[in-house]
């Protein structure tokens, strides 16, 4: 349990309480504290006309705000989370590294209020960002335009063990788009241990994703279970890769990338190697089925 600092009203028992002759362990069993608790509140806030709750809190209060608070946004935290930043790690992955490595706990919006304060003073660590805020458009009335895919099996039929990530199998995936829809990337990601898979299509007909993802997963096959897919049309041969790599695919709803956050945020990291513009069909690959492992 959490220490919780001393009440007025709680100070006031205490004052009335020892005026009464009752001893500092029958004071701390009345008010539900520790013994050490009473002890040290009444020898640190004891005045010169002995202890009152009225100066004890105003001594306590002032101790509070004159205590030296540590800081931890440091020049040499702050170094270390430029190099980081122009290392092409985000805020959130800072955190994790400065906790790993230096014993250092920050929470991420503080390294963005570092950030936002930089940009203010004129500076370009902003520019260091994956992403800029979107401005969020209200869809009204809106549907999947894109057309459907048939026999799709909807995540809502998904087993609810997938949510809570325990088990080494379960997958996400979506595609990356190239320069004029002419290139793609299928990415593929396992929820709990966020293994990554991507694959270079050669063209955007359904069965050639789907030929790319039996192929190149064949030999993990054991180790997928289900995979949740986007609603995109590419996707509509999947009942080949469902029995191809004997896995159950369930689909996300429409407009609802949250359902599938973590494959969606491995692309915005993808992205940020491969921006908007790239075309796929001229980047190297080094293996003859077309994969890449993060």
């Amino acid at each position: 349990m959490s220490y919780k600092q001393l009440t007025e009203p709680e100070r006031y028992q205490i004052y009335r309480l020892k005026n009464m002759g009752f001893t500092q362990k029958i004071i701390a069993k009345e008010l539900g504290r520790s013994p050490s608790t009473i002890s040290r509140e009444i020898s640190r806030n004891t005045g010169k006309k002995n202890y009152r709750a009225k100066q004890a809190q105003q001594l306590a209060e002032s101790r509070r705000k004159n205590a030296h608070k540590a800081v931890k946004l440091t020049e040499q935290v702050k170094h270390w989370i430029i190099t980081l930043l122009y290392h092409d790690l985000s805020p959130e992955q800072i955190t994790i590294y400065l906790k790993r490595r230096k014993s250092i706990s920050l929470h991420h919006e503080t390294i963005y209020q570092l950030i936002y304060a930089d940009r203010d003073a004129g500076g370009t660590l902003y520019k260091q960002l994956r992403t800029a805020c979107k401005k969020y458009r209200k869809r009204y009335g809106s549907y999947d335009k894109r057309g459907k895919i048939r026999n799709r099996v909807s995540i809502d039929d998904r087993p609810a063990v997938v949510d809570k990530k325990t088990r080494i199998g379960d997958w996400e995936g979506d595609t990356i788009i190239g320069k004029g829809r002419q290139s793609a990337l299928l990415t593929l990601v396992e929820r709990k241990t966020l293994y990554t898979m991507i694959f270079r299509l050669t063209g955007k007909q359904a069965s050639l994703l789907a030929e790319a993802a039996i192929e190149g997963m064949a030999h993990i096959v054991d180790q997928i279970l289900t995979i949740t897919l986007d609603n995109g049309l590419e996707f509509a041969a999947h009942e080949l890769i469902a029995e191809g790599l004997k896995a159950d695919i369930y689909f996300a709803h429409p407009y609802s990338s949250w359902e599938r956050g973590i494959n969606e945020n491995t692309n915005g990291l993808i992205r940020q190697y491969f921006p908007k513009g790239t075309d796929f069909n001229q980047v190297t690959v080094t293996s003859p089925i077309n994969r890449y492992h993060l």
